[in-house]
């Protein structure tokens, strides 16, 4: 049982996230990001006891703020994670920071 933060995400070049920066909440702290493939990731999450939310920097504030509650959900095109779409932009997996700049 674990609890995930998504700060971020990497695209292929037709702009479809490939893989997520995975931070997990320890008791006090939590820890630097991991990069996980989209299977890796709904493993993760379809783990028992096992939840994530989007975890998004407010750069006015200079802080990390927690968004939505991230789940598995099943699509024509198979299992792929999704945040509550509830239209507030900055917190949905999409418009998370792309790391793509990131050397793999």
């Amino acid at each position: 049982m674990a609890d995930f933060r998504i700060s971020g995400v990497w695209k292929d070049t037709n702009n479809v996230i490939t893989h997520y920066a995975f931070h997990t909440v320890k008791e006090k702290t939590i820890t630097r990001a991991s990069k996980k493939s989209k299977a890796d990731a709904i493993k993760l999450l379809e783990g028992s006891g096992n939840s994530a939310v989007t975890w998004v920097w407010n750069y006015s504030a200079s802080y990390w703020k927690i968004g939505e509650k991230v789940e598995v959900v099943n699509g024509s095109n198979g299992k792929y994670l999704r945040s509550n779409p509830d239209d507030t932009k900055t917190d949905n997996l999409a418009n998370l920071i792309d790391f793509d700049w990131i050397a793999p």
